[in-house]
Formats: C-alpha cells, sequence, structure tokens
C-alpha cells in the first residue's frame, strides 16, 4: 500500500486516472513495484507486484487478468490445505483482501454461492474479470456483489454505477454448515451474510459448554449459542436487538433439531437485560459477549471505550465466581490499539472481579494477515476466568 502522504511526484502526461495500472519507484528512481492507481483516496497506489516478484514472475507483470486469476487460485489452493471447505463446514473466507494480496477485495463462500465485498476503486473497474475468476471454482453456482458504500464513496466512486455484473438469479437466502451445525443465512444480513471469522472461537465454545448455564449477548443468528448447546449446555440464552437475526436464530435451532426447552432468544438491549437480570440475582457458568463494531474509526474510540467497559463489567458480574467469559472486539481500532486488556482490567475493577487470561485469538486461519499490513488484524477474542 502507498498512501497519498508518501507520493513524492507523479511522472507522466497526461496523469494517471483512478484504476490505472502505474508503476512506484523509490527517490532515486529504482522500481519498487507496479499497482493500482486511486487520485483521490488515501491509499494512492495499491500494490500488485513488487519488483522482485515481477521478475520473478512475469506472466503478471502488468497484467491484472493473468494476476487477478494467479492470486485467486493461489487463495483456493490454500483453503483448500487448510482444509476448506469439508464435508462439515462449507462456510469459508476465499478471498481475504491484503492477507491475500488483492487489497479491497473480499470474497466469502456459503455453500455454492459466493458473495464478493467491493471496498475499492479498482474492484469496481475489473468486476468482470474478478466474477470470471469466481465462477470458475467447480462448487460456485452463484455469485452475490455487496459494495462497501461508504468506503467505496471514500474511492471517488459514483455510487449510480455500482451495478452488478449479472444482475442476479442469486438466492435472498441459503443454507450453509460449519462444524456440523446448520445456518440458514440471509443476504441481507451484517457484513456479507455471516461471521465466517469466529468459526474456530464458536467451536471453542462447544468445548467448554458440557453441563453448563450460557449466555450469549449480542448473539446474532446464535452461532456462539448453538455450539454451547450442541457442546452439551444445560441452558442456553441468546440475546440481541435485531429481529430478524434473532427469527435466523430460532429457524437454526429447529434446523439442528435443538430442544426449545434448553435454548432460548430473547429480544432486548445487551444492557438493559444485564442489569435486570443482575437486579434478579441471575448468573452463569459461560458468557459470551461478541457486540458488533462499536469503534469503526480510530478516531471515535476514545469514546467506545467506555462503551466496552460498561458491556464487559456487566458481563463479569454476571458471570458466576470461577466461570467463564469469552469477549469480543472486532474493531480494527481497539485490537490495534492494544487497549481492549486494559479495558477488560478496567471493567474488572468496575465489576470488583479478578480476571486472567486463558485464551487469545483472533480470526479463523482463512481470513490471513500480511504483516507488512498489520491494519488487517481487526477480530480480539480472550477468554477470562472470572473470580
Amino acid at each position: 500500500m502507498v498512501y497519498s502522504g508518501a507520493v513524492d511526484r507523479i511522472i507522466g502526461r497526461p496523469p494517471p486516472r483512478t484504476g490505472d495500472i502505474v508503476l512506484v519507484a523509490d527517490g532515486t528512481e529504482k522500481p519498487i513495484g507496479w499497482g493500482l492507481y486511486n487520485s483521490v483516496s488515501m491509499f494512492c497506489v495499491r500494490l500488485m507486484q513488487l519488483e522482485e516478484e515481477a521478475t520473478r514472475d512475469p506472466l503478471c507483470v502488468l497484467n491484472m487478468e493473468k494476476l487477478l486469476e494467479a492470486r485467486i487460485d493461489a487463495a483456493r489452493e490454500l483453503r483448500k490445505s487448510l482444509g476448506l471447505p469439508s464435508a462439515n463446514t462449507n462456510v469459508y473466507r476465499l478471498v481475504n483482501s491484503e492477507g491475500d494480496r488483492l487489497s479491497g477485495l473480499i470474497v466469502d463462500v456459503f455453500g455454492d454461492l459466493a458473495v464478493i465485498a467491493s471496498s475499492a476503486a479498482w474492484v469496481e473497474k475489473y468486476k468482470q474479470e474478478i466474477e470470471d475468476c469466481i465462477s470458475r471454482i467447480d462448487e460456485i453456482n452463484h455469485v452475490n456483489w455487496r459494495p462497501s458504500v461508504e468506503i467505496l464513496k471514500e474511492e471517488g466512486i459514483n455510487l449510480s454505477d455500482l451495478k452488478e455484473v449479472h444482475p442476479s438469479a442469486c438466492p435472498e437466502r441459503t443454507k450453509v454448515t460449519e462444524n456440523g451445525i446448520f445456518y440458514a443465512i440471509s443476504l441481507e444480513g451484517q457484513k456479507t451474510g455471516f461471521y465466517a471469522d469466529q468459526r474456530e472461537n464458536r467451536q471453542f465454545i462447544s468445548t467448554i459448554s458440557d453441563g453448563q448455564k450460557v449466555l450469549d449477548i449480542c448473539c446474532y443468528t446464535g452461532g456462539f449459542a448453538l455450539n454451547a448447546a450442541r457442546g452439551g449446555a444445560l441452558n442456553v440464552t441468546g440475546v440481541d436487538t435485531s429481529l430478524p437475526a434473532l427469527e435466523l436464530a430460532r429457524e437454526n435451532m429447529v434446523l439442528n433439531n435443538m430442544d426449545p426447552g434448553r435454548i432460548s432468544f430473547l429480544r432486548e438491549d445487551a444492557i438493559e437485560f444485564m442489569k435486570g437480570a443482575l437486579a434478579k440475582n441471575e448468573s452463569w457458568d459461560v458468557v459470551i459477549v461478541d457486540p458488533p463494531k462499536l469503534a469503526p474509526r480510530r478516531k471515535v474510540l476514545k469514546s467506545a471505550l467506555g462503551m466496552y467497559r460498561t458491556l464487559n463489567s456487566l458481563a463479569m458480574q454476571l458471570t458466576r465466581r470461577g466461570g467463564l467469559l469469552m469477549t469480543c472486539s472486532c474493531s480494527g481500532a481497539m485490537t490495534q490499539s492494544g487497549m481492549f486488556l486494559p479495558t477488560l482490567q478496567g471493567a474488572a475493577s468496575m465489576a470488583g472481579r479478578k480476571i486472567t487470561v486463558l485464551r487469545q485469538a483472533g480470526a479463523a486461519c482463512d481470513h490471513p494477515i500480511d504483516p507488512s499490513y498489520p491494519e488487517g488484524t481487526y477480530l480480539s477474542n480472550i477468554l477470562l476466568r472470572v473470580l
């Protein structure tokens, strides 16, 4: 990634337009690589190949069609090496932006459906080529586009130009399986429709829930709650404010033949529910808190810290002494700041509790991170023992 502030000068007339391929050189005009230019974004050039890569793999040099094919094929092979898809899991991330060397492009696979999330001008320019590559994958029969509208505005995209390549014969809903649990998915849901990044953390919950009373705060469509029930929880309570999400959660419970006497989903504000439960002296053996993105930008992180502290303080008070709290932040600003754990310590102090960190995790392994772009790290998942 080349930020706009790092550009000394642009050589050539006429100057490049957004989406054009450009060469990038250092101050001595020694080539660094090539990438895709944006005249208005803070990301002035999204590098596609470094000079040494171009020397090693000349077929892709300055050729986006060849490069897309090579990168998407490489992403596919990586997922195969991770055992994805499998008989028990057919929902996963196929392309993870910078982690798969395709900055601004995300592709999630839901069975025979691929959902493509676009957050860069170049992705919009090369829509047809991207869709052609994805459609060649044997198990993919449908492609759905989910443009990140607010980010694309910052990329200089005219929103009236956002059209699907083939306006859709895609279903509005589909069904997938993850670790042997079935989920109904609405393509109108959050993100691309499902949070595949928490797959390994959801499975972990199933291993610690046997015989336990479990509370899932901000449960969305029931991922953690269903895994707790599958793991043998005595009873599970899921809480969320979204009626469509809760309807899917209840549908997922039925899909998996789970006992409705052991699992319930309630529509209520998380903080109000927890305050009410405290007033009734309720407690749980295992509590999960997985709120939506509270700090979408670094500039709002300071105000978000108070919300994280309040949520987690209440959750700790509802966790029986010696019980477990799995708490999450999907805000890159929080994770990258290193403030999540200190915030949890502050929450413990507010709650009059002592915490011990048992496990720290992030997104599932099909969400690779490029170490040269640490901004791609966004999910924090921490398991605490609460005393």
